[in-house]
């Protein structure tokens, strides 16, 4: 009897994440036709025979156009006969917008969930799967039968943060916002957790008011599950610093980094290095500031536990 190994496609802007993942043996490199017509219009091509197999699928929502990539690719690997799928989202856009605040906001976050659920089911269920997503309760959003999986990026976190801070170092976040996921990490490491408290200034200004936990002479590693443009990240940083810290480090699963927040961030002068998964396309090359983890090892873990 003839062992398929899964077949692994990615759209475009994943690939680096693809390539890594093939370089252990187990795996079959899907391939793909991708063009885009003078009108915008994208063309695909499955060029790989995907009836009867388990596939799966990497692709980040990362823009409206890769959102409609990893749709349109996911739909038609099912209708060619996929007998199971595993869409691997490394980072799941729109995460912020999970609720309204305002009266007729839309909740993007949970339009996307009920876009993708609408995908045929394969004959051996549709798998999402996602890293460190930024609210608990966007997998509720998704409907129907979609067997859903949610990895924790911690073992990189820890991983980092005890390889670059002193020992005695303080775990830290730069809200309440994410206190308690801080405050798990720094019970496995077995130090310390901090977080600032602010008040909004005005309706796009924040000050931080105090800090929770002594800092003075000690490193301090702040965790964020994202950073964007880098403001809440640099005053957290301020703050501890005032208060005694020594080094700063800063440890995100998803750096996107819009808005030269990197260069601000270094600039800052107050935060000595900066370290970031790949779950998001880094078009900046890793150097003595920024350090890139990858999560492919945590993907190969996955399918590989799936046998």
């Amino acid at each position: 009897m003839t062992i398929h190994k899964k077949i692994v496609f990615a759209i475009r802007s994943y690939r680096y994440l693809q390539d890594e993942i093939l370089e252990q043996r187990g795996f079959e490199r899907g391939q793909l036709e991708v063009s885009t017509f003078p009108d915008g219009e994208r063309y695909q091509r499955i060029l790989s025979n995907v009836s009867g197999r388990e596939v799966v699928l990497i692709g980040g929502t990362t823009s409206d156009s890769d959102t409609l990539e990893i749709y349109d690719l996911a739909y038609a690997l099912i209708k060619y006969g996929a007998k199971s799928i595993y869409l691997v989202f490394p980072y799941f856009g729109y995460s912020t917008m999970e609720r309204a605040i305002k009266s007729g906001e839309v909740v993007t976050a949970k339009a996307r969930a009920v876009m993708l659920s609408s995908l045929p089911r394969t004959s051996m269920g549709n798998h999402f799967v996602f890293f460190d997503l930024h609210s608990e309760g966007i997998p509720y959003y998704f409907e129907g039968q979609v067997l859903l999986s949610h990895i924790y990026c911690k073992p990189i976190v820890t991983k980092v943060a005890n390889q670059l801070a002193r020992n005695g170092f303080v775990m830290a976040c730069t809200d309440a916002g994410r206190a308690k996921w801080v405050e798990s990490l720094a019970n496995d490491m077995g130090v310390n957790a901090a977080f600032v408290f602010k008040r909004r200034v005005s309706g796009e200004e924040t000050e931080v008011t105090s800090i929770s936990a002594d800092v003075e002479n000690r490193d301090v590693v702040i965790y964020d599950d994202m950073i964007r443009t880098g403001g809440s990240l640099i005053n957290a940083a301020k703050a501890y610093k005032n208060a005694g810290a020594n080094k700063i480090f800063t440890i995100t699963t998803h750096g996107l980094f819009n808005n030269d927040a990197l260069e601000k961030i270094r600039d800052s002068g107050v935060i000595e290095k900066v370290i970031t998964t790949n779950s998001y396309p880094q078009y900046k090359a890793a150097d003595d500031f920024l350090q890139i983890e990858s999560i492919a090892p945590m993907i190969i873990n996955y399918l590989n536990a799936l046998d």
